[in-house]
């Protein structure tokens, strides 16, 4: 037995081998989808659509203005706090093109998770929703933030569609709460001021940063994983060899729900189905079920890209399921584990196989994927292309197929490190070049992965990391609060719900926790339910006993 398990004898019709350096940067693969599908739609979003010339005219515009304007020089950062609309493509890819590094930034954050992520990347230009400019205003003086440009739901619209649906969300539904506009600056105006997009050519490597991707990892805060261009075009590549078994290069049309600053759909929407001409239709609120699938309606949509928590919800909506299915030929699952209850009631619902993958932010991030013709519901699938996986036991040594131990994975996919953070970088990757995942699986004779558990006590609500440090700060916080320890426990829908254990020194209603935590929290990791306890259980050293408690 070997100590890595490579997979060499792809079926399927999978190449084994990719070449990451197919394409200096991700800039080569910009300039060569822009030029090859020229007139072919690109993004849409209610009702408006770039094709890809014009994504590449409206990004160079956005470029120009950065270089000649905004003081930023290549390897600065610049984050980007959007939701799915076509101002998101453009703007990531006029900092791409001027050798910036992007900070995705989910436009859920509180105002102390901006003041973390910003002052910790060093971003020093945001361009941010209008929905969330307040905030953004409040927290620039405890940041590095220089310049915040502004961007409404509906700018890149024809202007009188613009102007009716930006004035409905502000007027009529009161989505963007009063700021102070003197501070910042509109992407509009920005965009005005050349209209030529002439680009300055930038220096850039495999081996620079790309992106700064903030996840949770498997130990402490809030990190930066650096993703380099190298990094990027190699998962985009080892993805494109799965998904071409059976995807039409420029005949398809993906629905996009996932917000796109998460790795996972930036990957698929970003990268992967530019590069092969494909097009996709961004959504950007797919909580709104009714509107969801409304837009839906409008669209002979071939690829589905979601994850077990919208699987469930769309599956019991029944306008959803009175939609006609039959373009569609491919859904892929990611972000977080997929049931087999979800995956049965969308195949009887749509028709389609859920085609699950398996990854991690800091890898780009896919590892694994359940190849087309051949995938096996209840694992993540086979390594991808030039992946190595192995899987062992405390001891470190690698185990035989069949047992459970820790994935350990190495490829051309997996992150320089995490950004200005060399101890935990050493933690995560070995010296081989191993990153360990922290998730227990077993490695079937067949090639084809289970995982069986979690190695950390990692949360994972709807497909986005939650550690359980930062939950108990926060309930911490609370006068009421002695003690507070968070797990997670399985939900249907969600995946997983955040649980607190506690002990008070007064009375406090768990009504009153959930509020309180809401005024320092996103959404998701507000917790949905609160145990009281006389104490909690220890270790000898005092530590507390997480895995006691979801075991009770």
């Amino acid at each position: 037995m070997t100590d890595t398990y490579f997979h060499q004898d792809y079926p399927f019709g999978i190449t084994p081998m990719i070449d990451p350096d197919a394409y200096p940067s991700v800039l080569a693969v910009f300039d060569e989808f822009v030029k090859k599908y020229k007139n072919k739609p690109a993004f849409s979003c209610m009702g408006a659509t770039l094709t890809f010339t014009d994504l590449e005219r409206k990004s160079a515009q956005f470029c120009e203005w950065l270089q000649k304007e905004s003081g930023l020089k290549p390897g600065d950062r610049i984050a980007v706090q959007l939701p799915n609309i076509l101002q998101f493509p453009v703007v990531v890819w006029g900092a791409l093109r001027a050798g910036l590094v992007v900070v995705n930034t989910n436009p859920l954050y509180t105002e102390s998770e901006m003041e973390h992520q910003f002052n910790d990347s060093g971003a020093k230009l945001l361009v941010v929703y209008a929905g969330m400019a307040s905030k953004a205003v409040a927290v620039q003086p405890k940041t590095s933030i220089e310049k915040i440009i502004v961007t409404e739901l509906a700018d890149f619209h024809k202007p009188l569609k613009g102007w009716i649906v930006n004035t409905v969300v502000k007027k009529v539904k009161k989505m963007v709460p009063e700021f102070d506009a003197s501070k910042t600056v509109t992407l509009n105006s920005v965009m005005k001021q050349y209209p030529s997009g002439i680009v300055k050519p930038v220096a850039v490597s495999g081996s620079d940063v790309a992106v700064l991707q903030y996840t949770g990892g498997t130990t402490g805060v809030s990190k930066g994983a650096m993703l380099t261009h190298r990094n990027m075009v190699a998962n985009m590549l080892q993805c494109t060899e799965f998904f071409n078994v059976t995807l039409q290069e420029g005949e398809e049309t993906f629905i996009a729900p996932l917000p796109l600053y998460h790795i996972y759909a930036f990957l698929v929407h970003g990268m992967l189905l530019p590069c092969t001409g494909n097009h996709s239709v961004l959504i950007p609120n797919p909580r709104d079920l009714p509107a969801f699938v409304k837009e839906l309606k409008q669209w002979k949509f071939s690829g589905f890209a979601g994850l077990n928590t919208l699987f469930v919800a769309l599956c019991n909506n029944e306008g959803f399921k009175a939609l006609d299915f039959s373009n569609l030929k491919f859904t892929i699952s990611g972000g977080m584990a997929l049931t087999t209850s979800a995956a049965e009631k969308w195949k009887t619902v749509t028709g389609c196989d859920v085609f699950e993958g398996y990854g991690m932010t800091e890898t780009s991030p896919v590892l694994t994927f359940n190849p087309p013709g051949g995938h096996q519901l209840g694992t993540i699938g086979i390594a991808a292309p030039n992946t190595e996986i192995k899987i062992v036991g405390d001891d470190g040594k690698t185990l035989p197929n069949g047992e459970a131990g820790e994935l350990l994975a190495r490829g051309p996919q997996v992150m320089l490190g995490y950004w200005n953070r060399a101890a935990e970088t050493s933690a995560t990757i070995d010296e081989d070049g191993f990153i360990a995942t922290g998730d227990i699986a077993i490695m079937q004779d067949d090639g084809f992965l289970r995982i069986v558990d979690r190695k950390k006590d990692m949360i994972i609500v709807s497909g986005f990391n939650v550690y359980p440090n930062e939950i108990e700060e926060v309930v911490s916080l609370h006068p009421s609060v002695v003690e507070a320890a968070a797990i997670g426990i399985p939900h249907e829908v969600n995946g997983e719900e955040i649980q607190v254990f506690l002990v008070v020194n007064k009375d406090v209603t768990p009504e009153e926790l959930t509020a309180f935590c809401r005024t320092k929290l996103t959404p998701y990791k507000v917790p949905k339910n609160f145990v009281f306890r006389d104490e909690l259980p220890k270790t000898n050293v005092g530590k507390i006993l997480r895995r006691e408690l979801r075991t009770q």
